[in-house]
């Protein structure tokens, strides 16, 4: 009996798919299936989406756009990125990014190491595979949100109201 690890194949529309805060979310490979050396997701961000200004204690973060274009906010830094651009967010580095455009954007998104998916699948809302509409944002759906992403080692940076 051989302990060869067995490759992770998904085709068009395969991934567990959740609508994250107005966002479409196919998730490629969780920490479960890459031993948790990372996760890989598509993301789908309408016009308008996008998470708020946020630091990551524990993970890098990449982003490679794949259609259309995002703008990025990286500490007081505004950089928009088109399709072909990638972005990498080191642990500790504030950053944002907002589709500001009229059109859908695509992107792939990467954390190392893995953990953070599951801040997604917990508060997320399940999708069929193959969905590229997201549910709109609830305000239920952002607190659990702000709830659950102190547990990810996520800080949301609010403005003060």
């Amino acid at each position: 009996m051989s302990n060869t690890p067995s490759p992770l194949i998904r085709v068009a529309a395969q991934g567990r798919t959740v609508s994250v805060v107005g966002d479409v979310y196919r998730f490629l490979a969780s920490g479960d299936e890459t031993n948790g050396k990372y996760a890989l997701w598509e993301a789908i961000v309408p016009p308008g989406g996008g998470p708020p200004p946020h630091v990551h204690s524990r993970e890098e973060e990449g982003f490679y756009v794949l259609e259309g274009e995002i703008t990025f906010q990286i500490g007081a830094d505004r950089v928009v990125l088109k399709a072909g651009s990638f972005a990498n967010m080191p642990v500790g580095l504030p950053h944002s990014f907002k589709n500001e455009s009229s059109q859908p954007a695509k992107m792939l998104i990467s954390v190392a190491p893995a953990g953070l998916e599951q801040m997604f699948f917990e508060f997320g809302a399940p999708l069929p595979e193959g969905a590229t509409m997201a549910v709109p944002p609830s305000q239920e759906e952002i607190e659990k949100l702000l709830a659950l992403a102190p547990q990810y080692g996520i800080k949301m940076l609010l403005p003060e109201h």
